[in-house]
């Protein structure tokens, strides 16, 4: 009887291990399948691998003063970097170099600060102070 009992839940092993097994395979196959369906990208998931540091600065900028010439940039930049022919990351400066070189002159808010005391001080306070 106990080699009954044995057999019994080596069965129930053998089957809960084979249940296991396929379902990690149907897991692996929904994944697979779901793949295709995921593959288009978002155009900022493009523009993350090339711009850099303030050059994100400089496109929400360039969305806000001319939307439609800034639509019809990033198009291209996106168009060229998944084809491969843009390899290099774009700073803020290279960025706004761009959009200078296409006519689009985007105006970016500028501050000079300077550090005393430890703070941050505008011009103006600075002035105001002496």
């Amino acid at each position: 009887m106990s080699e009954d009992k044995e057999l019994e839940i080596w069965r129930r092993r053998r089957l809960l291990q084979m249940k296991r097994a396929m379902l990690a395979k149907k897991i692996e196959k929904d994944e697979k399948s779901q793949e295709p369906k995921n593959k288009k990208k978002s155009p900022d998931t493009y523009l993350k691998k090339i711009l850099k540091g303030r050059a994100w600065e400089v496109l929400e900028t360039a969305r806000h003063q001319y939307p439609k010439e800034t639509a019809h940039v990033e198009k291209e930049l996106i168009r060229l970097t998944s084809s491969g022919e843009i390899k290099e990351v774009l700073d803020g400066e290279q960025l706004l170099w761009l959009f200078r070189s296409l006519g689009i002159d985007v105006r970016l808010d500028t501050k000079i600060r300077v550090l005393e005391d430890g703070k941050l001080k505008t011009i103006s306070e600075k002035i105001k102070e002496d």
